[in-house]
């Protein structure tokens, strides 16, 4: 399979899930989280798919690790966030475990990017 754009590579597709994930999690928090953790998790979700998409648009290969290793921290600052609403019992384990999941493939999916895009230069 050829990739004529962004939005044909897995990593892509999957990270714009896990941004729906976010949004549909992030509505059940308190409403005085509306500017914290629901705001903060929201845009990590959204900058993940983002910088994929913008790494992709790049002409050079450099850029196109700068933008991954982004989107990577972004999923690095998700999951941590995450791991708040747990902690601080705004969720239950069963309400994160499907977007904890999706987040877990999309790492991996980003580290093989990684490295395939590093071996190659």
């Amino acid at each position: 399979m050829s990739l004529s754009t962004y939005r044909d590579l897995e990593v892509w597709q999957l990270s714009m899930e896990l941004a729906e994930h976010v949004y549909a999690l992030t509505r059940k928090l308190p409403d005085d989280e509306r500017f914290g953790l629901t705001s903060q998790s929201r845009r990590s979700a959204v900058s993940i798919a983002s910088n994929i998409a913008e790494g992709y648009g790049r002409t050079h290969r450099g850029d196109y690790l700068k933008f991954l290793l982004i989107a990577r921290g972004s999923l690095c600052e998700l999951e941590t966030q995450l791991i708040l609403m747990g902690r601080m019992k705004f969720i239950t384990r069963d309400e994160t475990a499907p977007t904890w999941e999706l987040s877990q493939r999309v790492g991996k999916m980003l580290t093989k990017l990684l490295a395939s895009l590093k071996q190659e230069s």
